[in-house]
């Protein structure tokens, strides 16, 4: 048999990939701004201050919301060096699937694709039920007018399908409009906070000593969802145009921007308020406390704009999410894990078939929960809301934790002139973090899904990520045995010259068994070639 590997020259019998399948090839037209945006809407900053601060200040009881933000971003930073180093060696937009693949084997690396789809896919389908009742409530209290809001998920999920299969350049263009916005937004209510200081400038809330408080747990556990989407920048690599620096560069400059944004914004809020007084007005208010704040001081038509704002926050970060999506989809159908007609794209390089596959299951979901709609005004918040993206959470910090091991195990075996701290002992610092956030998460589940105690349901959602990627880990193993050429470009690059991934071809009469033991341990060289 033999082996094809990047950077040779493809045989007769080795096709590159986009010319043979049909598949046009993305154009490299995001940078490093455009890509950190698409981060940071993900992350919705807008939403984290105005729903998740409050409740991190509600549920937690102490004032430390912006410490922990302060340490989250701490940490997600030192994965961010492994993380980075790793986009300079595989420009593969699995992002966390090829990282897991390429470090810790093909299977966990499929394992890790499904998990990381189902995680993005219940944060998304969670932000549409937040989108639907925020839309329905602005425009009851505005205008007196009464909606249903699954009208308006309904009808999110159809602009941000047909947004999808247009070209990423403009999707990054909308984004970043609405990202810009959202910061304006949120500097309004940092202004309107310093300049009220009924209080002063106590800064114990931004302390990261504050956080040795038996709270902790509730702290970090709420707070890490807030960043949720800043590992996607790998996702692009196919559209950065130049992945191998592009990518490690706006991870950077999204998590630390982010990190001290949220800081920032969180301690203005509480030196706004109060610090005596946060808390208690985040249990009676809610999302609310950021409106009460900037209506006490501002003429409404402000507080009005804020609020049209907070809906573009969240369709920013439907925006965000589909995207990143689309291209798993696309890249498991690329490397015939999936259905290759998964990897269709439009001329353009956006991903149809995926788009399209998510746009379907954005409505089945939907209108599932409108099945189990009692009635409630909050329903949306307090079951597809805060059910599913604290799911997706869930799910994402667990992949992290692969990731970093991962990271360790890919450059022990070359460590690619790669210094020690981004290929060891940044990413080991950052499992052992993540590991014990992921920890914090389990522990505190039932009441980040406002349980007062775990029932049947704190075990099904999790089981929503890890059972699929039980399954995933399942069909790498029947690949491996009964597509062994398949199983062989599971997460391989995608060369952006040729197209080429490395596939292995049987010489005429070698058997399935030495094909497959080729697959799974190739040569030394080829190794280092394919890595």
């Amino acid at each position: 048999m033999h082996t094809q590997t990047i950077g040779q020259a493809a045989p007769a019998t080795t096709a590159p990939v986009t010319p043979a399948s049909g598949i046009p090839t993305p154009t490299r037209k995001l940078g490093t701004f455009s890509i950190a945006m698409m981060i940071v809407a993900a992350s919705a900053p807008l939403t984290v201050i105005a729903g998740g601060a409050p409740s991190s200040f509600a549920v937690s009881g102490v004032t430390s919301v912006p410490a922990a933000y302060l340490v989250l971003a701490a940490v997600l930073a030192l994965f961010a060096f492994g993380y980075a180093a790793m986009a300079r060696h595989i420009t593969n937009p699995g992002a966390f699937y090829a990282y897991v693949a390429r470090g810790l084997g093909r299977p966990l690396g499929v394992a890790s694709a499904i998990g990381a789809m189902v995680s993005y896919l219940a944060m998304e389908f969670g932000i549409f039920g937040m989108f639907g009742f925020t839309v329905a409530d602005w425009l009851t209290v505005r205008f007196g007018l009464e909606t249903s809001w699954w009208m308006w998920a309904l009808a999110g999920v159809l602009i941000v399908g047909m947004l999808g299969m247009w070209r990423i350049d403009f999707s990054a263009r909308v984004i970043a409009v609405l990202v810009a916005l959202e910061f304006l937004a949120v500097g309004i209510v940092d202004a309107v906070g310093l300049g009220a200081a009924p209080e002063g400038y106590p800064l114990d809330a931004i302390n990261p000593a504050s956080l040795i408080t038996p709270e902790v747990g509730v702290l970090l556990a709420f707070g890490v969802a807030a960043f949720m989407g800043f590992e996607s920048a790998a996702i692009y690599a196919h559209e950065a145009k130049n992945p191998r620096t592009t990518i490690g560069r706006a991870t950077f400059l999204a998590v630390i921007g982010v990190g001290l944004f949220y800081s920032i914004s969180a301690w203005a809020l509480t030196v706004g308020v109060g610090p005596s007084q946060v808390v208690a007005q985040s249990e009676e208010l809610g999302p609310g406390i950021v409106f009460a704040l900037i209506g006490a001081h501002l003429p409404e038509v402000v507080v009005d704009i804020v609020n049209a704002l907070f809906i573009t926050s969240l369709f920013a970060a439907l925006l965000s999410f589909h995207n990143a999506v689309s291209r798993y989809i696309a890249e498991l159908g690329r490397e015939r894990v999936a259905p290759q007609v998964f990897a269709k794209r439009t001329q353009s390089g956006a991903p149809i078939v995926g788009s399209l596959t998510q746009t379907a299951l954005s409505i089945i979901v939907t209108l599932g929960f409108v099945l189990g709609d009692p009635g409630d005004p909050l329903y949306p918040v307090l079951t597809m809301f805060t059910w599913l993206t604290n799911t997706g959470a869930f799910g994402l910090v667990l992949l992290m934790c692969f990731v970093a091991v991962a990271i360790i195990a890919f450059f022990i075996r070359d460590d690619r002139g790669v210094g020690a701290w981004s290929r060891l002992f940044a990413p080991a610092i950052a499992a052992i973090a993540l590991g014990a956030v992921f920890i914090l998460v389990l522990v505190n589940f039932p009441l980040m899904l406002g349980q007062e105690e775990a029932d049947l349901l704190t075990w099904i959602l999790p089981s929503l990520v890890i059972v699929p990627g039980a399954l995933g880990f399942a069909w790498a193993m029947y690949l491996k045995s009964a597509r062994p050429e398949a199983y062989a470009g599971i997460a391989a690059d995608m060369d952006a010259p040729t197209g080429v991934i490395p596939i292995v071809h049987p010489a005429p009469g070698a058997d399935r068994a030495s094909v497959m033991a080729d697959a799974h341990e190739p040569a030394p060289e080829a190794a280092a070639t394919r890595c």
